[in-house]
């Protein structure tokens, strides 16, 4: 009891040390807002850079690998189908196409492995997936090297085929699931730091709500003191504190709320559209192999109808669907889409995309694309109606023409229909990403530096009244 006494006579029992206990009370709780707001602002800055320059880029590059190597082993196929015998009867630019296409697939697998090397250091499950990628594809490249130098000589196609035979299959067996391995990989890893980072940004708008609720309320303790004590209306200096700590806390917990919030945008509206299209990008890639692989290997084709069947069903499933009556139960359900966009009757990576549909202009990009899809999907029945009927050369050059109305424009337009819906949430992923970033960069200094003018104003204010006692 005696020291409690004395405890409260020091701190409390005098009017000095009243003063000196609610100045220490503004300052403490002051000095702890500002450094929750720094630090804060400090980790969302670390954050947006992570997204931007990490989590974000590396889930890409996994998806960017896995529609090259779907793009190298289509173009592999055109090439050996496009070129006749050594040369004699090649479609030109077909095969002029298809050799620069691989070429390109090629140099983009390289870039890719190395770029997902170095992203899965200090991931031991990733960087093994990627030692293995790196071993397949050269095994890859060896077969269809093989495949192309048998496919220059006369006679050469069926020996061709064998080797390309066993390249599509490594692909099919080790490559691509490794591919969707690092995809899924990268892409929970990055959604495990979205959620860390909301949670953090949670936590630390209700301790700013707190503390900013605190210390208005002892600084209105301290004007009422001061008025009652001393016999003053107001103390100009703690007023000017307290409308600094007010704005401080609006300009604090606004960076937080907003900070949380164009994380969600980046994440959730712009790239789980992103990832959700690319996926999109690499099977449409290998759909359109597999009807090249279907017109070059014969003794394969009902397994290559049915690869090509169970993709567009990833793509636009319909339960119970054949490659027979696709074309109509997809218009059908269309139809009933466009009249009630909440109707279920599909499935697949386009209705996530419909369903994730955010911004201007996003939702008749997503519609143009499942259109553009459609007559893609006619032709390839075109194709195999052509061949049905004997006329194989025709289907060939339907497949892989290049003229408008053939196979291959058809797929030109609908690869720029979803690269059209894909920038649309690239941009605003980037937008997101930069305005996550000028949200902390203009806030933080203003909070930090109206919560130090708050402790310096409510010192000033208080050094005349504690004048007196000396």
């Amino acid at each position: 009891m005696a020291a409690r006494a004395a405890l409260r006579r020091r701190y409390w029992a005098s009017v000095p040390a009243r003063l000196r206990l609610l100045r220490a009370a503004t300052v403490l709780l002051t000095c702890a807002l500002a450094v929750l707001v720094l630090v804060a602002g400090l980790i969302t800055l670390g954050t947006w850079s992570s997204v931007a320059g990490h989590d974000a880029p590396r889930t890409t590059s996994a998806a960017d690998l896995d529609l090259a190597l779907n793009d190298m082993d289509a173009q592999a196929a055109n090439i050996l189908l496009s070129n006749g015998d050594a040369g004699q009867g090649r479609l030109q630019t077909p095969y002029k196409k298809a050799v620069g296409f691989y070429g390109d697939a090629r140099r983009e697998i390289g870039h890719d492995l190395r770029t997902l090397a170095v992203a899965a250091q200090g991931s031991r499950a990733d960087e093994k997936t990627v030692e293995s990628l790196t071993d397949g594809f050269a095994e890859y490249q060896e077969l269809i090297g093989r495949a192309l130098e048998n496919d220059g000589h006369h006679g050469g196609k069926a020996g061709a085929l064998v080797d390309y035979r066993r390249a599509t299959d490594l692909l099919r067996t080790q490559l691509l699931p490794a591919a969707r391995t690092l995809v899924a990989s990268n892409d929970a890893a990055f959604d495990a730091e979205y959620s860390s980072a909301r949670s953090g940004l949670g936590t630390e708008l209700a301790a700013a709500l707190a503390l900013g609720a605190l210390l208005p309320a002892v600084l209105g303790v301290l004007q009422w003191y001061l008025s009652r004590r001393f016999g003053r209306t107001l103390n100009p200096a703690a007023l000017a504190a307290t409308g600094c700590t007010l704005l401080a806390v609006l300009l604090g917990t606004q960076m937080l709320s907003a900070s949380a919030e164009q994380l969600r945008v980046a994440r959730h509206d712009a790239f789980d559209s992103v990832v959700a299209l690319s996926r999109a990008r690499a099977i449409a890639y290998d759909a359109n192999a597999d009807e090249s692989r279907y017109l070059l290997d014969p003794q394969r084709r009902g397994q290559y109808a049915g690869a090509f069947l169970a993709k567009s069903q990833q793509l636009y499933g319909l339960k119970g669907a054949t490659l027979t009556t696709y074309d109509s139960e997809l218009a059908t359900t269309w139809q009933a889409y466009e009249t009630d966009r909440h109707d279920l009757r599909f499935t697949g990576q386009f209705r996530r995309e419909l369903d994730n549909v955010t911004f201007p202009g996003e939702r008749a990009a997503a519609e143009k694309t499942v259109e553009t899809y459609a007559v893609y999907q006619r032709d390839d029945r075109k194709i195999r109606a052509l061949l049905a009927a004997g006329k194989e050369q025709d289907a060939v050059e339907f497949c892989m023409g290049w003229e408008p109305g053939t196979s291959n424009a058809h797929f030109g337009a609908w690869m720029a229909a979803l690269d059209k819906v894909a920038g649309i949430n690239r941009a605003h992923f980037t937008s997101s990403v930069d305005a996550g970033r000028s949200t902390v960069t203009d806030l933080l200094p203003w909070t930090v530096g109206l919560l130090l003018a708050a402790v310096v104003l409510t010192a000033l204010g208080l050094r005349p009244r504690l004048a007196e006692f000396r």
